[in-house]
């Protein structure tokens, strides 16, 4: 599975992207599980943040969600900072 994550916005406006790849890994089942629940609750459009908020596109397998600051799931915020955090 192949999961990306773009985050726009913030105060400065500095867009940053990051990937993983579960292909091999150890934990992969527990990225798919996360991945699922990230992807069931986003929206099929960009959603409206709020002001200096971060907006969020997470694309699993080339399937794209949309989610912002502040509304963004457990599952979600989750995902994203593990994609962010150990992707390249």
């Amino acid at each position: 599975m192949r999961i990306q994550v773009r985050r726009t916005g913030g105060f400065a406006g500095i867009e940053r992207h990051a990937e993983v790849d579960t292909t091999d890994r150890p934990d992969a089942h527990e990225w798919h599980a996360l991945a699922e629940q990230a992807m069931a609750s986003g929206r099929g459009a960009p959603s409206i943040g709020v002001p200096d908020g971060f907006s969020y596109e997470i694309t699993v397998d080339g399937k794209t969600v949309y989610a912002a600051d502040p509304r963004l799931t457990e599952a979600q915020r989750q995902l994203i900072t593990r994609v962010l955090k150990e992707g390249a």
